[in-house]
């Protein structure tokens, strides 16, 4: 797959980029832990996810649902499970900030398919016929520029395909610029 071409050179780049955001954003990612301390008493969001060869790892978010909030996807949960401060941290997606440290460990990329939850297994077994987790997930990708979420498995992993034997250094950086120009990342409920 040519993902896996770009990713050598893309790593360094990845690494540097991931680095110095954490450095820069650090202000802003103390002040939301703080914020998020008063709103849930558990700023700091960890939950296992499906990387690359469907190894599980760590994700990092900025909590934005009340504590005890089920795991799993979250067009599955009850809206009213986000907290104020977590539906303007959904809305900014300054939730991801963490997820730089992903990048800057290497368990993410800034471009790839979203990592699934263990538990999500439609999505897991459509992957697995698409070849989708011989590449590193990512915090953002085509599915979510084009605001596909995780509650259409079939057509999620489709997308994610195809992003794969699509991807080159112009669609990454195009991926990467749509996403800080606001065309969005994540889920959008």
């Amino acid at each position: 797959m040519r993902r896996n071409l770009l990713r050598r050179p893309l790593r360094v780049f990845e690494f540097f980029v991931s680095g110095v955001g954490l450095l820069i954003l650090l202000p802003i990612l103390i002040l939301l832990l703080i914020l998020g301390w008063f709103d849930t008493g558990a700023p700091l969001f960890r939950q296992t996810r499906i990387g690359y060869k469907q190894k599980q790892f760590t994700l990092f978010k900025i909590r934005t649902m009340r504590v005890g909030t089920p795991q799993k996807g979250s067009h599955l949960i009850n809206q009213n499970s986000k907290t104020k401060l977590g539906k303007f941290l959904r809305k900014t997606k300054l939730d991801e900030i963490p997820q730089l440290w992903n990048v800057f460990i290497g368990d993410m990329s800034f471009v790839g398919p979203r990592p699934c939850l263990p538990n999500q297994n439609e999505l897991i077994k459509e992957r697995e016929k698409l070849g989708v987790f011989n590449s590193y997930p990512g915090i953002t990708g085509f599915a979510q520029i084009n605001r596909i979420d995780m509650s259409t498995p079939k057509l999620l992993a489709k997308i994610d395909a195809k992003m794969i034997d699509e991807m080159n250094l112009y669609q990454y950086f195009r991926c990467l610029s749509l996403t800080l120009l606001g065309s969005g990342f994540g889920d959008n409920k």
